[in-house]
């Protein structure tokens, strides 16, 4: 009986040894928890990246604003500028740092044969290769160069030369170029002139979409209009109708400029109630600002915008930390 009694307790025993052994073996359910502290050594792209902007050919043939990633640990002018150019070259080695829906402009075969930058004006010797380009794109390449050294701060004046020479004319297109370059050259050229007289030159900066990624497009009109710059500027981009194409403003067809006052450094807009994408809360969608803060950049020597609805600042942009 003993005996009996003893090996059913050892069957028991064995019995809850194995059933343990099958639950120990059995596969957990996990559960994932997001941990609120990281790791502080932890390392980003952006410890090692920066980000500078760049003017590409996008989908629609409009040089447009973007930003590529630049090297963090030589930041000085001429290494940020080489590296820009680098990138502007169509299969360059900066080429895996375009954005989609953007092409580089200069042809593939340009190489950089010297860049020098002194007293905010930075010279760059080409190959000869710069003029392998269509005809229809020699005027963007130049507007593409000069607009992107020039995002750079301390760079104000670009002075381009070809194999030693100063370039003065552009080979296909006939057009004669400034030994000096700077923004007053334009972008993205818009005629809208019938006569000689009161010829205006404003760019606006307009917004252009590929896929779901909106993006800033500048265009340099010249119209026969001798209003204040801010006018025409307000006035296109409230405009039903766009003699740019396709491009996009996103600012109410009703928002009039009632007011301007320009100081030394300061310009001073003010505007009627539907500036606002929402009139109870007051607030101004970011792309409306942008659009008329980069615009008043390319066209006014201040150094902040004032937006203002009854006397009443809304927004302030300054200028130096915008592009």
């Amino acid at each position: 009986m003993l005996k009996i009694m003893l090996s059913r307790k050892i069957m028991v025993i064995i019995s809850a040894l194995f059933a343990l052994l099958l639950i120990y073996m059995l596969p957990k359910e996990k559960v994932y928890t997001l941990k609120q502290n990281l790791p502080q050594d932890l390392k980003y792209v952006s410890d090692e990246q920066v980000t500078d902007v760049i003017y590409l050919l996008g989908h629609d043939d409009y040089l447009g604003q973007t930003t590529v990633a630049t090297s963090k640990t030589n930041r000085s002018v001429e290494s940020r500028a080489r590296e820009l150019i680098e990138i502007l070259i169509s299969d360059g080695s900066g080429e895996n740092k375009i954005p989609n829906g953007f092409l580089s402009i200069l042809p593939s075969d340009t190489k950089i044969l010297s860049l020098k930058y002194d007293n905010h004006v930075l010279k760059i010797n080409f190959s000869k290769e710069l003029m392998d380009v269509k005809a229809e794109h020699e005027e963007k390449m130049v507007e593409a160069i000069v607009y992107t050294l020039t995002s750079i701060t301390e760079v104000e004046k670009v002075i381009l030369y070809l194999e030693g020479d100063i370039l003065s004319k552009l080979p296909q297109s006939k057009v004669n170029l400034p030994a000096t370059l700077d923004r007053s050259f334009g972008i993205n050229k818009d005629y809208d002139i019938t006569s000689t007289k009161d010829i205006n030159q404003v760019t606006i900066y307009y917004l252009d979409k590929y896929n779901d990624t909106y993006y800033y497009v500048p265009v340099t009109k010249y119209v026969n209009d001798n209003r204040e710059k801010i006018m025409i500027i307000v006035d296109e981009l409230t405009s039903n109708y766009s003699a740019s194409g396709n491009l996009l403003s996103f600012i109410n067809s009703n928002t009039k400029l009632l007011s301007i006052n320009k100081t030394d450094d300061v310009l001073e807009l003010g505007f009627n109630d539907y500036i606002f994408n929402d009139i109870n809360e007051r607030d101004i969608l970011e792309e409306v600002i942008y659009t008329i803060t980069y615009s008043v950049k390319s066209n006014y020597d201040v150094a902040n915008v004032v937006f203002e609805v009854n006397n009443q600042e809304i927004h302030k942009s300054t200028l130096k930390t915008i592009e």
